[in-house]
């Protein structure tokens, strides 16, 4: 086996199916067929057999696949420090980001960062704060920055504490809130978690739930529209967006704050360039607030 095989027991292993491994890895099935058979009679074992809807793995197989992540794992820490070597800021930076923090900060931050040093490259994954925390624990990337305290035995850095608001078109009171059309939005567990909670602890009655979305900015343009009221994070709200805002607070009175964490495996501060990242990430969020 070589990198390409490990790869394609990788795909394969994800996707169950000999046409859609194929379709990710830009090869024809045959070519497909006639390289996982080679392997197959490299070690003598089968590895995988059909099924109704595609392909599964033997134990040999699912063996074979962890070998081939463990050999990829080892390969891109072998480049990593190999280029390293060499000194400076370069090489290949891995970040898993959450989704939100994706869009509305972390653009910038990624200018900024490779206006003062050109030469390294990203590899960014975005997606639930869930996701990143697999990401980092099968060291896919080597930064991840999660939102909510998940458990984490490597090194975490609190970035910063933002505020949840209700959001609504027209000024509301308080007591309005159960009888107006409320409009969710798909969002990782953890979120939507603070919002229940908070929601039971003042009211008896459900949330009178008027349409589903899937992404938070067409839930706000349904606000903006008049079309219900909606709980979004601080930092998905522009200063041009014409919302009336109830910041949410808990019983005593107290802000209900999420927080953003920036988690990394220590050993990765021996590359320069994850150094570097991890020291600006946190400098810039402390100007920021600084400014606020």
């Amino acid at each position: 086996m070589d990198e390409k095989d490990w790869n394609f027991m990788k795909v394969l292993f994800e996707e169950k199916s000999l046409t859609r491994a194929a379709e990710r890895l830009y090869i024809s099935q045959p070519a497909l067929s006639y390289r996982l058979k080679n392997i197959e009679e490299e070690f003598g074992v089968q590895l995988f057999f059909k099924t109704k809807t595609g392909i599964d793995f033997t134990s040999e197989g699912e063996y074979l696949v962890q070998y081939a992540e463990n050999m990829q794992r080892i390969l891109q820490v072998t480049k990593d420090n190999m280029v390293n070597m060499k000194g400076g800021v370069n090489g290949t930076l891995r970040i898993g980001v959450s989704s939100n923090f994706a869009r509305y900060k972390l653009p910038k931050i990624l200018k900024r960062f490779s206006t003062i040093y050109p030469s390294p490259q990203f590899s960014v994954k975005t997606g639930w704060s869930s996701d990143i925390m697999n990401l980092l624990g099968s060291s896919k990337v080597h930064v991840g920055i999660v939102r909510n305290d998940y458990e984490w035995k490597g090194e975490k850095v609190l970035l910063s504490k933002e505020r949840l608001f209700l959001i609504s078109k027209k000024k509301l009171q308080f007591e309005q809130l159960p009888d107006m059309p409320f409009i969710d939005y798909s969002t990782d567990q953890s979120l939507r978690n603070l919002i229940n909670n908070w929601w039971q602890e003042h009211f008896t009655v459900p949330s009178r739930i008027a349409m589903e979305v899937d992404k938070l900015e067409t839930c706000k343009e349904m606000v903006k529209y008049d079309l219900g009221i909606a709980i979004i994070p601080e930092m998905s709200i522009k200063e041009t967006d014409d919302f009336y805002k109830i910041p949410l607070l808990d019983k005593g009175g107290i802000p209900l704050e999420r927080t953003t964490w920036l988690m990394y495996d220590k050993s990765y501060m021996n590359l320069s360039v994850v150094k570097t990242f991890v020291e600006f990430v946190i400098d810039e969020l402390k100007v920021n607030d600084s400014l606020k």
